[in-house]
């Protein structure tokens, strides 16, 4: 499912991205360096129970281990001290990041409420793109029985792209639905 993506990129996109920026040399072409899948459980500073399940979550979502985040810095509005436990990350390389690609893009997305397409300028200037998700539940892995709470999280795309242009036109190739403007 995911070589299909990856040929795919090999062939028809960097083709089209050096036919609209004309690239000289095949290294100049921007391309997908990582997926990182972020959620923040606020609980989790007064019950670690919580973190382990949205842990559990993530982890069938990507098919990948997932690591607890710690806190930085204490923050005493949010009851929050250094090195307490209040989230968990994946981050996403090779196959299994164009794989999880192909399943959010072909599976989870359309699968959201009053769906319209993505925010196009959630760009972060240097060609890295930002998407947040309101709920576990797009994911067909997830059974909705077994969803102790609903979870959103943040899934950022980290691109070799020097420009947003660059990096809009390669999540485009991919088939990321756009909203349009």
């Amino acid at each position: 499912m995911s070589s299909r993506l990856k040929e795919q990129y090999n062939g028809e996109i960097r083709e089209a991205m050096t036919k609209k920026f004309g690239y000289k040399n095949i290294m100049e072409i921007p391309k997908l360096d990582k997926i990182t899948i972020n959620m923040a459980i606020g609980e989790a500073r007064e019950n670690e129970k919580v973190l382990d399940s949205a842990i559990k979550d993530l982890e069938i979502i990507t098919g990948q281990k997932a690591v607890k985040t710690k806190a930085k810095k204490s923050v005493a509005n949010f009851k929050i001290r250094e090195g307490m436990p209040i989230g968990c990350k994946v981050t996403l390389r090779g196959d299994r990041m164009y794989e999880f690609l192909d399943r959010l893009v072909n599976l989870a997305l359309p699968r959201v409420r009053d769906f319209r397409g993505v925010n196009p300028n959630s760009f972060d200037g240097r060609g890295n793109y930002a998407l947040g998700i309101k709920e576990q539940l797009i994911f067909p892995e997830i059974e909705y029985d077994k969803v102790d709470k609903v979870r959103g999280m943040d899934i950022i795309f980290t691109t070799t792209a020097k420009t947003d242009e660059e990096a809009r036109e390669l999540l485009r190739l991919f088939n990321m639905p756009f909203a349009k403007q």
